[in-house]
């Protein structure tokens, strides 16, 4: 037995023979330095590799996309995303989109067969499709009422965990965001709201998708890299450095945005791309400055220490994750965290949906752009 990369390698039992006979008709054909070989090479650069993606892999609502026993459970399962009442307990809601217990006993880090479900079936590359899922994407965030469905279905299967996590209330219910922007002024009274309040990270398909922000206000249009492009196109372009293959990482690498339809003469230079991202970064900032006013002279947004830039947490003391926290900080006298009313609250996670999609607008420009302007409206 052998590992590479954290993948465990045995001898081959294809379908022309017992183990380690035949090995040049079938293992061979994926299991050779420019397919199989090259993808782990270019996977164990890879977040879902060596990022956090796994830390979290035994807690049963984390499962879903933290472990590869616990995705392919909720995909198997069909697991409803909808918040039902407890039977237990009539006042309180049970968040029904949780992996099996059977899926947290050996959880396992993400792998090929994560989202390859077929591999070792024929024993050829055909295996590598069909993907685990293609199915449209019933969001979490919103209990299922919305739903992310590309054109180009194989980004499903990114979205089915790039997506944002519910804001719930006491009860455990998910929050009618549509208040948010019917009530703006009223104030906001639908959670208890703490250091990570918030859609947590995974917010890159319901921008790319221009699905599942707070929408006050018209006018929203979506790229067209909604319908014409994948997230393979881009992320799984030409390797070139770390960037492209299995490494996911479109960073610095444009290999993806110039071909046949698409662009090209794309870059880092180009006028395009450097006037969205300058754009899309100074409406940030506007809406980070105008919801720090809310503080009075204190940030109501975390900034971050390691590039200075609001993360989209809130400022409020966590022992353990926040200890330098200034609202609601014992050794700094307790400051009551001051009220928010439906509408800046909603501004806030229409920050953290485009800060931490990461994508500086260029998933979804004219969407992006539209609903900075106006959320910096409505506050």
């Amino acid at each position: 037995m052998l590992t590479v990369a954290g993948f465990i390698l045995t001898s081959c039992e294809g379908p022309m023979g017992p183990a380690g006979k035949d090995a040049n008709e079938s293992c061979t054909t994926c299991h050779n330095s420019e397919v199989v070989e090259a993808k782990v090479i270019e996977y164990d650069h890879s977040l879902h590799f060596s990022g956090e993606a796994f830390e979290e892999g035994t807690r049963n609502n984390c499962a879903p996309c933290h472990s590869h026993q616990g995705f392919l459970n909720v995909i198997e399962k069909k697991t409803p995303v909808t918040f039902t009442p407890n039977p237990a307990d009539a006042t309180k809601f049970i968040n029904n989109y949780v992996a099996e217990a059977s899926a947290l006993n050996l959880p396992g880090r993400i792998t090929c067969f994560t989202c390859h479900d077929s591999l070792h079936t024929s024993y050829t590359q055909e295996d590598f499709m069909p993907l685990s899922t293609v199915a449209e994407v019933p969001m979490t965030m919103w209990g299922g009422s919305k739903k992310i469905n590309f054109a180009k279905t194989s980004s499903n299967l990114c979205a089915k965990c790039h997506q944002p996590r519910p804001v719930t209330a006491a009860s455990g219910n998910v929050i009618d965001y549509s208040k948010l922007v019917s009530a703006p002024t009223t104030t906001y009274n639908l959670s208890s709201i703490s250091y990570r309040t918030g859609i947590h990270y995974g917010s890159h398909g319901a921008i790319a998708a221009g699905v599942g922000a707070i929408e006050f206000g018209t006018g929203y249009t979506n790229s067209v890299h909604v319908t014409s492009a994948s997230c393979a196109l881009c992320h799984m372009s030409a390797p070139s450095g770390l960037a492209g293959g299995h490494s996911f990482n479109a960073a610095g690498s444009f290999t993806g945005c110039n071909v046949s339809g698409c662009h090209s003469t794309m870059s880092a230079t180009n006028t395009t791309y450097t006037v969205a991202v300058a754009d899309v970064k100074a409406k940030l900032t506007a809406l980070a400055t105008k919801i720090n006013a809310i503080g009075a002279g204190k940030d109501i947004l975390q900034k971050d220490p390691t590039d200075n830039q609001y993360n989209g947490y809130f400022d409020i003391f966590d022992a353990s994750a926040n200890p330098t926290g200034y609202w609601k900080n014992p050794s700094q006298g307790n400051v009551a965290f001051p009220a928010l009313t439906n509408a800046q609250f909603g501004a806030i996670l229409n920050y953290q949906l485009v800060f931490r999609d990461a994508s500086k607008g260029i998933h979804n420009y004219p969407y992006v752009k539209k609903l900075l302007e106006n959320t910096i409206a409505a506050i």
